[in-house]
């Protein structure tokens, strides 16, 4: 099914929300996920837990997400395999096309059933359609999902130096629920760690 999405931005570009099909896998791939900030959020551990800082970087950092690294998280691409106990449902991936057919962004979802979590395996807005509610869209697309399937909660991971989508996740609901100091590492994001985020799904 594919759905209209009016977005407010000022030039007056509308989107549409479908299922991924087949012939779209090429420019999934091809969709640049790269981001730019002026700043990050630095993680302090300590023996009671953690806590995260807001600093600013200058020159800005630009993030170009290495091709396919296994590292995961929204904003990365994972293999949907489930390391838990329980069934993990295949993953779903929703589309938003643009009004010359181009591929603005996607969102790639999982459910696992024994916890209830549904999992933002990957979510991407091409640069040029940033701004314009449509991973706002891909996310309400992605709880629809949830609901669908009986989820308590909605789960992503991000790195510490996505400052700006980090800012994104907070205004759609989501709060920090855990840190790990050690995915990266032996990867292209080594020195960087992943923050757990997740929002209630009524």
């Amino acid at each position: 099914m594919t759905t209209p999405l009016q977005t407010p931005d000022t030039d007056g570009a509308a989107y549409a929300l479908r299922a991924a099909r087949p012939e779209d896998a090429e420019a999934i791939e091809a969709l640049d996920g790269s981001f730019t900030t002026a700043s990050v959020f630095r993680v302090a551990v300590t023996a009671d837990g953690f806590a995260l800082r807001e600093v600013p970087v200058d020159p800005p950092l630009t993030k170009v997400f290495p091709e396919d690294d296994g590292s995961g998280g929204a904003g990365q691409s994972t293999d949907g395999e489930d390391g838990g106990d329980g069934e993990e449902d295949g993953d779903h991936t929703v589309v938003a096309v643009g009004a010359d057919g181009g591929l603005a962004g996607f969102v790639t979802v999982s459910y696992n059933p024994w916890n209830r979590r549904l999992t933002i395996e990957d979510i991407e807005v091409a640069p040029e359609h940033r701004g314009r509610g449509v991973g706002r869209a891909l996310m309400g697309r992605a709880r629809d999902v949830a609901r669908e399937r009986g989820a308590g909660h909605v789960w992503l991971e991000v790195t510490n130096v996505n400052a700006p989508a980090v800012h994104a996740y907070r205004r759609m609901g989501f709060t920090f629920c855990g840190l790990d100091t050690t995915l990266y590492q032996g990867t292209e994001s080594e020195g960087e760690h992943a923050l757990y985020m997740s929002a209630p799904c009524p």
